[in-house]
């Protein structure tokens, strides 16, 4: 008797937007369950996808990218958007929602990241790092003293955001002996920092403000002029949470006349461009959105995201989703 073999089963069709900031090791994990289409990031991305659009069943995108509702419409069997990193304000919600297209993220992957580099932007643009290694290797060490630099330990930081990466910069900065206090939507429970309801009132009291907040229509330009003068000419400025968060013509100003000492800067409002101007300053020390660029945060976000994807072609429910 002959025993005919049933088919193989096909690998479910994905599409994963090619983007930088995803993990190297994401598609190889992805190609391993799934037949994988790449999109190069553009702004015709949903014209990109026509010469497969009809197979393709989940979209893997990045937080910085997202997924707007052309592209969202250009996918007709689209079930999921699986975004490799914490935040999906870039993907269109509504959009996915009328066609019940389930959302799934990667929550607090890169939280002990980003807290570290919002440390290491106080300690470069107080202590003068990157101006005193240009001042080395330019040999002006021989011919002058480099000016001195500000203390970070015993200073009062302000945090705007006391969320899941706000909070370990709270316990980072302890650890330099700093007085942390923070600014959000409400106060928190159970934490043992001051509250403050007015972001300005704040600024005034601190030697460093570090911006930890959601991006949103109630936090754009929060930071603005007003802010950054209570701030004042020993006060540093500490962005890794998002560009739109502060008002870059207003900090260009304030940098320019002296209203603030610093910035440590790893967001901007138009990424990647980077205005000239944040860029002369000596007294500005700039990272290109860096702060989950990890070995260990890209495999915990490859492996969350392969996570996601398996559960939801399994018929389970996702286990991170953007609810």
């Amino acid at each position: 008797m002959t025993t005919i073999a049933a088919p193989a089963r096909s690998k479910p069709a994905i599409a994963l937007v090619l983007d930088g900031a995803n993990p190297p090791q994401l598609r190889p994990l992805l190609e391993a369950h799934f037949q994988v289409h790449g999109i190069p990031v553009s702004d015709g991305m949903s014209r990109s996808v026509a010469a497969f659009a009809g197979e393709i069943r989940a979209l893997v995108t990045a937080t910085l990218v997202g997924a707007d509702h052309r592209l969202i419409g250009a996918l007709p069997r689209l079930e999921l958007i699986a975004c490799t990193g914490g935040h999906v304000d870039r993907i269109d919600r509504q959009a996915a929602a009328v066609r019940n297209i389930r959302l799934a993220r990667v929550p607090g992957a890169s939280a002990p990241d980003v807290a570290d580099l919002a440390i290491a932007l106080m300690l470069a643009v107080a202590r003068r790092v990157c101006e005193s290694d240009r001042f080395v290797r330019a040999g002006r060490w021989t011919k002058s003293p480099m000016p001195f630099g500000r203390r970070v330990n015993g200073k009062r930081l302000g945090i705007v955001g006391l969320g899941s990466i706000g909070r370990i910069v709270a316990r980072r900065a302890e650890a330099f002996d700093m007085q942390v206090v923070y600014h959000g939507r409400g106060p928190k429970d159970g934490v043992p920092y001051r509250y403050y309801d007015d972001v300005a009132a704040m600024a005034a009291d601190v030697d460093f403000l570090s911006l930890h907040c959601k991006s949103g229509p109630e936090t754009r330009h929060m930071i603005d002029a007003k802010v950054l003068r209570a701030l004042g000419p020993d006060g540093f400025l500490i962005n890794a949470a998002r560009g739109a968060v502060v008002d870059q013509p207003a900090l260009i100003r304030a940098l320019r006349d002296g209203t603030i000492a610093g910035a440590g800067l790893d967001v901007f409002t138009d990424e990647p461009d980077v205005p000239t101007e944040l860029m002369a300053f000596d007294n500005v020390v700039v990272q290109p959105h860096h702060g989950a660029f990890t070995h260990e945060t890209k495999q915990i976000m490859s492996d969350t995201t392969l996570a996601n994807l398996l559960a939801h072609f399994a018929g389970r429910p996702v286990p991170h989703p953007a609810g």
